[in-house]
């Protein structure tokens, strides 16, 4: 049996990567695709400007689109690739309707009883679901997973708490397809680079600080260390390049955090690479367009690993910002909530 899903802005880009993904999901099986009201009634296939390199699913190319009403939706779990302004009204709605609400937007990440999740990373903050739903009397519930350029970021400070991290500076090179679509205009990024990208600098500093928290039963305590963003849009299709300076408080070799970066164990679920992360030891990666597939796009890529003294040291982090850093950061997450009988 699998488990019956629904995708709110299924036609908008991270609700198409959820399509591509969940297409042949050994555990999942679209069962609605959800729009905005100007959408509803209107057949997927024909309303859909499809963004992506391969072919429609044939499961929902036929689909009608619903209008974003628990009502009308008939499912186990509802992702959702809304935007925040809109999500902060639906994802409630469902919540309450007792949908289990796998989201990808930002509108209650930072919600103190609202599970924020990157599955190798912080699992255990899914006991606050349990907390939700008693605050709030939901019968459903809402875990969303973070900022793309945060889920990179952070998959790689994880194992590096271990050696005493103490500070982080990070300058992120952010593709076009984080912008969604149509997203920034061709005339403004082409032959160019944007050194601001509204709210995401606050969104990588206070994330990655609940993110590599600890849960004590009743709340996450933010993990006490610095983080210090400067976030910029690149003229690259897919693929988040981050340039990382990292500080800790004890000296540091360049093989001890490699071998930290390394020992990240994959999870026994079917959206999970392989290796979590990849290192790649070549002077000139990872690079977005060889390496933003690595994991079919679920792994992170570091290299360029040196040291400036003792307790600094930089890399280079890279991402498929659609797939890990949206739509398959969700999935993933739903897959966990299963294996852990969440759902």
């Amino acid at each position: 049996m699998k488990y019956k899903v629904a995708i709110l802005g299924a036609t908008g880009m991270v609700g198409q990567r959820f399509i591509q993904l969940l297409a042949d999901h050994p555990w999942f099986k679209i069962s609605g695709l959800a729009a905005s009201e100007k959408r509803v009634g209107k057949i997927y296939g024909e309303e859909v400007k499809w963004l992506f390199d391969t072919e429609i699913p044939k499961d929902v190319i036929d689909m009608e689109i619903t209008s974003m009403n628990p009502k009308n939706i008939d499912a186990d779990i509802v992702f959702s690739a809304l935007p925040s302004d809109v999500a902060k009204k639906v994802e409630i709605d469902f919540a309450k309707s007792g949908f289990v609400v796998a989201s990808n937007a930002s509108a209650y990440r930072l919600e103190e009883d609202v599970p924020l999740i990157i599955p190798e990373v912080n699992p255990d903050h899914l006991g606050l679901i349990d907390i939700q739903r008693k605050n709030r009397k939901w019968d459903g519930f809402i875990v969303t997973n973070p900022n793309c350029t945060t889920i990179m970021l952070v998959i790689t400070l994880k194992p590096l708490m271990d050696l005493g991290l103490k500070s982080v500076k990070v300058a992120s090179m952010q593709a076009v397809s984080g912008a969604g679509y149509p997203g920034v205009s061709s005339f403004d990024i082409i032959d160019n680079i944007i050194p601001f990208i509204k709210g995401e600098e606050e969104k990588v500093q206070t994330e990655t600080l609940k993110l590599l928290g600890k849960f004590n039963g009743k709340k996450i305590e933010y993990a006490n260390i610095k983080v210090s963003a400067s976030c910029h849009r690149v003229p690259v299709i897919d693929g988040h390049t981050e340039a990382v300076w990292v500080e800790f408080d004890r000296n540091v070799k360049v093989e001890d955090v490699i071998n930290a970066f390394e020992s990240l164990e994959p999870l026994d679920l079917p959206s999970s690479p392989d290796k979590v992360i990849v290192v790649r030891r070549e002077k000139d990666r990872p690079q977005p367009r060889l390496d933003r597939y690595e994991g079919n796009g679920m792994s992170v890529v570091v290299g360029r690993i040196r040291a400036d003294d003792e307790r600094n040291l930089k890399y280079i982090v890279l991402g498929h910002n659609t797939i890990r850093g949206a739509a398959g950061a969700s999935i993933l997450n739903a897959e966990l909530m299963v294996k852990k009988k969440l759902i």
